[in-house]
């Protein structure tokens, strides 16, 4: 009797397309908490500044804007809706546009001095002068002198009877100046005061915008024969670009929302802003209808409206700035094209005198 054994069964499935045993072995707690911290941890760190910016900066803002469209009262509260009655009454007010006119001409004659002199003061400040840090520190302290003392300093010389300023211009037979009560004298002097106070803080910005411009391309510069102030208007100022429009933006917002050196210029004023408002600035007159006429709703409608002006003026120095970056661009471009034009032809011509005198050589 014979008995046959059946080979064992094979499976006809091919090992490579059998399903793979899944692994389930768990991720382990630290591991976890390892990598919620490496996605959250950024999040966490600059949380802090969001917070405090919509409690301070972002619901202040919105909340005045609910109360720009109220008839708002100091003392008794939210009224009636209005809408943006405010508004219409603030852009019919000449009041509200002669602060607007006094607003820009201080910041005029403030600014644009102010950074011409702060490039001045940096750009000498940058170079290899003894007392260096005595120079440094010398600029910043009108910035530390308290705005209060600048003001009342500041309006005591420009008084028109006893002041030191009209005492000069009589000793030199010059009629006295009446800087209270006229609107561009009053405004030279606010200025004056603006400038004196941030002009060196300006300057220590830009300083330090201009020691890291590295000093192999001045030295490159002056070994191609660059005079000091070619290198300074063709290298250092487009280098210090950014910080240059760091400070007009910060300039531009900080002179648009001048108050204090107005509020104080005149204390015995019965008006805010000089007796017949030349000086009256929109921050002064937006402080006098809410404190002063007690109307809030219209105030707050005069801090949209100068909030909308100052987003305005620093989106226009934004594209000037952007607009004067792109002409040198183009302009450095062509210029480099062209010398690298240049330097080709003379390259070519070079070559064709060595061939001009190997062919002489051969005959």
């Amino acid at each position: 009797m014979t008995t046959t054994v059946s080979p064992p069964e094979t499976s006809s499935t091919p090992a490579a397309a059998r399903p793979a045993k899944t692994s389930t072995a768990k991720v382990p707690f630290k591991h976890r908490v390892s990598r919620f911290d490496s996605k959250a941890s950024p999040y966490l760190y600059i949380a802090p500044f969001f917070v405090l910016f919509g409690l301070i900066g972002l619901f202040p803002l919105v909340y005045t804007f609910v109360v720009s469209l109220n008839d708002w009262d100091l003392l008794t509260g939210p009224g009636e809706w209005v809408g943006f009655q405010n508004y219409t009454d603030e852009l019919t007010d000449p009041y509200f546009w002669n602060s607007l006119f006094n607003t820009v001409s201080i910041f005029l004659l403030s600014c644009i001095p102010q950074l011409l002199a702060a490039v001045f003061i940096a750009a000498v400040l940058d170079q290899n002068i003894r007392a260096k840090t005595f120079w440094r520190m010398s600029v910043l302290i009108p910035y530390v002198v308290t705005p209060v003392a600048v003001a009342i300093i500041f309006s005591s010389a420009f008084s028109e009877k006893y002041g030191l300023i009209n005492n000069i211009l009589e000793a030199l037979n010059v009629d006295p100046v009446m800087w209270k009560t006229e609107t561009f004298p009053s405004h030279v002097a606010i200025a004056t005061m603006v400038n004196w106070r941030w002009t060196g803080y300006n300057a220590l910005i830009l300083l330090a915008a201009m020691q890291s411009v590295p000093r192999d391309i001045h030295e490159s510069a002056a070994l191609d024969g660059a005079g000091a102030f070619r290198r300074f208007f063709s290298i250092t100022l487009p280098s210090i670009r950014p910080t240059m429009i760091f400070v007009i933006i910060t300039a531009t917002i900080g002179g648009l929302q001048i108050f204090t050196e107005p509020k104080l210029f005149n204390p015995s004023s019965s008006v805010l802003g000089g007796p017949h408002r030349e000086y009256q600035t929109t921050v002064l007159y937006l402080w006098d209808m809410a404190f002063n006429r007690s109307d809030f709703g219209k105030a707050s409608a005069i801090a949209w409206l100068l909030f909308i002006i100052i987003v305005a003026f620093g989106l226009m120095n934004f594209l000037i700035s952007r607009r004067i970056a792109s002409v040198e661009t183009r302009t450095s471009k062509k210029r480099t094209g062209r010398k690298l034009t240049e330097h080709n032809a003379e390259k070519a011509e070079g070559a064709r005198a060595v061939v001009a005198a190997a062919g002489e050589k051969r005959s």
